[in-house]
């Protein structure tokens, strides 16, 4: 039990650094466009998290009127209207999902239970830009019970659970977001979230750098207040790392991607199962005996890679980093280049974090009907912008899938605009955000907690501790009963009985 502030500290003490440029945005997001503008086909140069060369608003629920959020006046039951959702009166159904992630999210809700007393976040004003799901409310209702003030945008355009942002609205949080954004309502929402007379937040929580980039771009005084930035994407990882080696990053940042509950939890087990979801919701597909390449064995592609060899599939990989490669050989995979495989796969899937994987070229080269997706955060693995010229037709089949169709026919089926394709056509499984969702916890509380100079202007790593502490929260849902060392064995392994349990460097 944590009986006071001090145990929510937890000392961490390595830090990376790295460099970033970000393109400058060359749309004026402070002049709201028209209707018609907010929703053309027009692209912006950036290559945040948005990049999109079609409009978002046929992404939307056909039963849903086609006004903007942007354009409506909504206001919840105590009269608030600081929020912009698709619809406020589809309260009632998120709040349902919300209770049914409640239960698949122990650690989330043990610590409510046993922290909301002392509120190790009183005062904490968090801006969050995430995924807007059921379990991203859960984490956010989290934050409120220990005393934190939270403001919140989406990271993807297509993921926002419309009728969860409505029971946040409604729950009195500041919530910008709906399923089908475009472009500048991405930023516009952003910006909501941050420009607010009267409230500067001192903590972010970002998920694929967006929201760092835009203070940054846009009130870069603002990180004179604020405390640290809690990061779990591998592009926003890489973004902070980048601005640290650069001597630009203001203010000390929380790398939860690479911690041990993120990576080894929720990139391969939560990639594992909802890969396939996403396929079969998508394509209604058969995967026994279809040839897949998976494009990076990091731990979403083993987890891609594992699903499918089970279901049948015939699976290769492509892998820059030898260490990985190897990996893949021993667990049963044909390493290739994508060039030798490209004109007789069913399904292309990238999950490199890397940019332009899936070329034109291989685009071009592609089997009739090849389904080509993306399981990386960022669209920017597949070159979709490739893919709108005059001589390509693109036919909308259903919700987040389009036929591209070459002039002698062939088609490819590409899902999601080559966005997130789990988040953006499913849902990944609750237990596993729970473990990610409560380092994500974790992580404010030990920033915003931390004493002046504990850290630095620089990337850091989660202590094993807070590591083990999340683990050990989620083991009562299987019944698990941990072995404890006894003294003799503690004092032979050089441990203490009560962890960590392994050094730093070790790998799991």
């Amino acid at each position: 039990m944590l009986s006071n502030k001090k145990k929510y500290i937890v000392n961490g003490n390595f830090g990376i650094k790295a460099q970033i440029q970000f393109a400058d945005q060359k749309q004026e997001f402070n002049k709201r466009p028209t209707k018609i503008g907010r929703r053309s086909l027009s692209r912006s140069i950036s290559q945040s998290s948005t990049d999109s060369y079609s409009s978002a608003a046929s992404y939307t629920d056909s039963s849903d009127d086609e006004t903007s959020p942007r354009d409506k006046q909504q206001k919840n039951s105590k009269g608030s209207s600081d929020f912009c959702v698709k619809n406020i009166k589809q309260a009632e159904f998120g709040r349902r999902e919300i209770e049914i992630a409640e239960q698949e999210m122990p650690a989330l809700m043990a610590l409510r239970k046993r922290a909301q007393g002392e509120k190790p976040l009183a005062g904490a004003k968090i801006v969050g830009c995430t995924h807007i799901t059921a379990q991203t409310a859960v984490l956010m209702e989290t934050l409120g019970a220990l005393g934190a003030q939270c403001r919140w945008a989406a990271c993807n355009i297509y993921s926002t659970l419309n009728e969860v942002a409505a029971a946040l609205a409604e729950s009195g949080f500041p919530v910008f977001a709906w399923k089908g954004e475009s472009e500048d309502d991405f930023w516009w929402c952003i910006d909501r979230c941050v420009n607010v007379e009267g409230w500067q937040p001192n903590m972010i929580l970002d998920d694929g750098g967006d929201l760092t980039h835009w203070i940054y771009k846009k009130y870069p005084n603002m990180f004179k207040k604020i405390k640290g930035i809690v990061e779990e994407s591998v592009t926003g990882v890489h973004r902070l790392y980048q601005l640290s080696k650069a001597g630009k990053l203001c203010v000390p940042a929380m790398n939860v991607n690479d911690s041990v509950t993120k990576q080894k939890f929720d990139n391969l087990y939560c990639c594992r199962e909802s890969i396939l979801d996403g396929l079969k919701r998508t394509t209604d597909m058969m995967f026994g005996g279809k040839q897949v390449v998976v494009c990076g064995y990091g731990e979403v592609g083993k987890g891609c890679c594992a699903a499918l060899k089970a279901m049948g599939s015939i699976v290769y990989v492509t892998e820059i980093d030898p260490i990985c490669a190897l990996q893949a050989c021993m667990d049963g995979f044909r390493l290739v280049k994508l060039n030798e495989v490209i004109r007789q796969v069913d399904i292309v899937i990238t999950c490199t974090g890397n940019k332009n994987v899936v070329t034109r070229e291989h685009l071009d080269r592609m089997k009739n009907s090849c389904i080509v997706c993306n399981m990386g955060h960022s669209n920017t693995e597949i070159d979709v912008a490739s893919l709108r010229t005059p001589e390509l037709t693109w036919e909308r089949v259903r919700s987040q899938v389009d036929h591209v169709i070459w002039p002698d026919g062939k088609r490819i089926v590409l899902l999601a605009e080559g966005r997130l394709l789990n988040l953006s056509c499913s849902t990944v499984p609750t237990f596993v955000l729970s473990i990610t969702a409560t380092t994500q916890a974790l992580a404010l509380i030990e920033l915003y907690n931390a004493p002046e100079g504990r850290y630095k202007q620089d990337v850091y790593l989660l202590p094993k501790k807070m590591d083990e502490y999340v683990a050990s929260l989620h083991l009562p849902t299987f019944d698990a009963h941990l072995t404890e060392l006894t003294d003799e064995q503690a004092k032979y392994l050089g441990l203490n009985k009560n962890g960590p349990f392994k050094p730093n460097y070790y790998r799991y």
